[in-house]
């Protein structure tokens, strides 16, 4: 499983200082990030504060739990 190198309050809190006015290129200097992964975390976390980056990730957890039981249950009535 990958490892990220960044907590979602990490992420965040760079996003924030993105939308305070520092730019892009200045961010992934200082934080050692591509411009790619900025944005890719503004279109998944833009907007968001500590708590919702925190139920999100509580949400994707869970649904890939269910989804990992679904496919057994599946193979195991198929069987």
């Amino acid at each position: 499983m990958k490892r990220n190198r960044f907590t979602d309050e990490q992420i965040i809190g760079i996003l924030k200082e993105h939308e305070a006015g520092t730019p892009v290129s200045e961010l992934c200097r200082k934080h050692g990030v591509s411009d790619a992964s900025i944005y890719k975390w503004k279109a998944k976390f833009g907007g968001m504060d500590v708590s919702e980056a925190k139920r999100l990730k509580t949400l994707e957890d869970e649904n890939t739990k269910l989804k990992r039981l679904l496919a057994e249950a599946m193979l195991d009535n198929a069987a």
